[in-house]
Formats: structure tokens, C-alpha cells, sequence
């Protein structure tokens, strides 16, 4: 293996330019530090982490601490992929990266215990609610931090990642109206999360512009499982007024509202439409010519990169102020959205019509 010595040779560099560009100190120059990385990754050199952790005086860590909560479960597909993306930009930074899972009832003395023990140099916040405690907490600790979302009343600068959830949300319910639908049911995240409180928003703002008022009866909130899908689904489409779209926070329960679907013989798409937001998971995906669902789509992967080069910069001291990142979900059309039931026999109507017109012969 490749040592700091070695590599500084072998690119004409000194070992002290060489682990300053690599550990992102503000006074190399961005084409130093361009050229260090290419050629790391061109001669496969990785720094030494313990080399590191002596030279710079920083644990070389990055923290995650993750609440083992009796109702909302976070290491799931879209942690994950978080995480896979994360842990390639700490990797070319040569940090490692720490897991804790602790109790609900723990969580804030985990934090303190990191600060206390100079264990990481940074931590990343997973799942904000609305008013998120922790983002006060590491403000008075001292740590750097970001969060993979914001928190709406939580007052001051932070540095964050987010999705433009309520856009995507009056996008996607503003569709299934164009569509002819008006019974429009929505499948949320638990309440009191800040991503879930602004999807029903951005669902509600589509809904007001046209007239509508809002039923309760057809907002959902809850981990999202699928068999939280397959339930809702079920007594959503068992009501006294069934919808006929449903829009879904993930693609996680949504495997589980096709499911009830196709368990009371509904035709997806055709009798009922669906809208799910994407993340564009590695191990779940919605693609093809044509994808199963119509979704609003963002990749939580490339958020993880972001948040870690916010974060890394942050440790550095290579930013001015906080910074925020607010990422645009893209419409994809597929096979999950047609014409509303009323809609679609206007249209057949229509068809057959013109069908009984006499056709020009020119």
C-alpha cells in the first residue's frame, strides 16, 4: 500500500501540501487540491485515517446517531441509501463514519456524549420534526452539523438538504386533478415530521385552488411499511366514498396499495391512479420504459452527498455562513395515473362519437 510520503513523491507535491489539500484545510488552493484528489483516485492512494487523526488533531469521524423509536423505525431502504452516499464523500476525505442507535430517551445524552469526548468532528441529523429539538441542542454544544431536511418552527441558521416536498406535492395532486379527479386520497409520513407536514400542505394548497375542501377521511399518517400501505389502501377503498387516486409518500408503502389493489381485482391506473414519491432507491426500483407508478422522484443518495460535502466543509472551516439545499422532485409519468372513472367515459364517449362521424374521402 501506497504511503503519504510515496504518493506526495510520485505527484511532486510536499507530504504536508499533500495532507492539507486531502483533509480540505482553506489556505490550499482549489487547484492544488483538484489535483491532489485526481491523483489519489488515479494511483488508488487512500490516506491513513490514524496519519490523519494526528496530523490535523480531528477525530477524523463523522457522527450519526440514530432514535430506536417505538414508532418510527429509520434504518430502512432510504437510510440506507443516505448512508451509501454519505460514506463515499467522508471515504475520499479519508473519515470514517459512526452509527450509534440509542434509545428515544437517550438521544440528546448521545449527543452531549460525543461533544464531551471530541469522538467525531460532525454529525448529520436524520428525520426533523417540526420543531427538532436537536438542532438547538448541537447549536449550544459547538458541534457542526446538518440536517437531511429541515425543521419548519425551529428558529435560526442551520445548514440543511432538503427536497421541495410541498412543491412536489401540489405538483403531483394538480396532476391527478388535470386528470378529472376530486377524491384524492393521501398516504403520509407519521405526523409531526417536518416532510410530512409540508406533503399534506403542498396537498392541500392543489386541492384549495380548485375549490375543494379537504377530507380527513382520506389523509393517512404513519410509518411508512408496506403494510402500512396495504391497510390504508384497503380502508380507504372500503369507505362509504371511496377515492379514486391516492397519492403515497414512498415507494415502500405503495408496493403495499398495489398490493390491496390487486387483492380486491382494481386495475392500477385504470380504475384507480396513484402518485408516489420516488427516492430512487437502489433496492427499490420504479423504472422501465414506461415505470409502474407516476412519482415525483429526488435521489436520497445524491442528498447524502451533499450533506457530507456540507458537513466536511463545515469542519474545515471552508464556508461562509450556513448553507441550504433545496433539491426540485421531478415529475415522471408512468403506468399507476389515467383519466378519473367520470373523465374516462366523457373521453370513451367522445371516441365513439367521432368513430360514428362520416369520414371524408379525400
Amino acid at each position: 500500500m501506497m504511503n503519504l510520503k510515496e504518493f506526495s513523491h510520485r505527484i511532486g507535491l510536499s507530504p504536508t501540501t499533500v495532507s492539507r489539500a486531502l483533509n480540505g484545510y482553506p489556505e490550499v488552493s482549489e487547484r492544488t487540491r483538484r489535483k491532489v484528489l485526481e491523483s489519489a483516485e488515479r494511483l488508488g492512494y487512500t490516506p491513513n485515517s490514524r496519519a490523519a487523526r494526528l496530523a490535523t488533531g480531528r477525530a477524523m469521524t463523522i457522527g450519526h446517531i440514530l432514535p430506536l423509536s417505538k414508532e418510527h423505525e429509520m434504518v430502512n431502504p432510504i437510510f440506507s441509501d443516505f448512508i451509501a452516499g454519505a460514506g463515499e464523500q467522508y471515504s475520499k476525505s479519508g473519515y470514517d463514519l459512526a452509527l450509534s442507535v440509542v434509545r428515544d430517551e437517550d438521544e440528546e445524552e448521545a449527543y452531549r456524549d460525543l461533544a464531551t469526548r471530541g469522538v467525531v468532528d460532525g454529525v448529520v441529523i436524520h428525520g426533523p420534526k417540526v420543531e427538532d429539538p436537536r438542532i438547538r441542542l448541537l447549536g449550544e454544544l459547538g458541534l457542526p452539523f446538518v440536517v437531511h431536511g429541515r425543521s419548519s418552527r425551529v428558529p435560526g441558521e442551520y445548514n440543511w438538504v432538503d427536497v421541495n416536498n410541498r412543491r412536489a406535492f401540489s405538483r403531483a395532486t394538480e396532476f391527478l386533478l388535470d386528470l378529472g379527479h376530486r377524491r384524492i386520497g393521501l398516504i403520509n409520513g407519521l405526523d409531526g415530521m417536518d416532510f410530512a407536514t409540508r406533503r399534506l400542505n403542498g396537498y392541500g394548497d392543489a386541492l384549495a385552488a380548485h375549490g375543494i375542501a379537504g377530507d380527513p377521511e382520506l389523509v393517512f399518517n404513519g410509518e411508512m411499511t408496506e403494510n402500512y400501505g396495504f391497510a390504508t389502501t384497503m380502508q380507504m377503498l372500503a369507505s362509504r366514498k371511496p377515492p379514486t387516486a391516492i397519492l403515497i409518500s414512498s415507494i415502500i408503502p405503495a408496493m403495499g396499495a398495489r398490493r390491496a389493489l390487486h387483492d380486491l381485482g382494481i386495475g392500477l391506473g385504470d380504475e384507480v391512479s396513484v402518485v408516489i414519491h420516488d427516492d430512487d432507491l437502489s433496492y427499490f426500483r420504479n423504472e422501465g420504459d414506461v415505470p409502474i407508478f407516476t412519482a415525483t422522484r429526488s435521489s436520497v443518495r445524491e442528498a447524502g452527498r451533499l450533506c457530507a460535502d456540507i458537513l466536511l466543509d463545515a469542519i474545515r472551516g471552508a464556508q461562509d455562513g450556513r448553507r441550504h439545499v433545496l433539491l426540485e422532485a421531478d415529475l415522471t409519468v408512468g403506468q399507476s395515473t389515467g383519466p378519473a372513472p367520470a373523465m374516462r367515459h366523457l373521453l370513451d364517449r367522445d371516441r365513439a362519437e367521432a368513430l360514428r362521424r362520416p369520414q371524408s374521402l379525400t
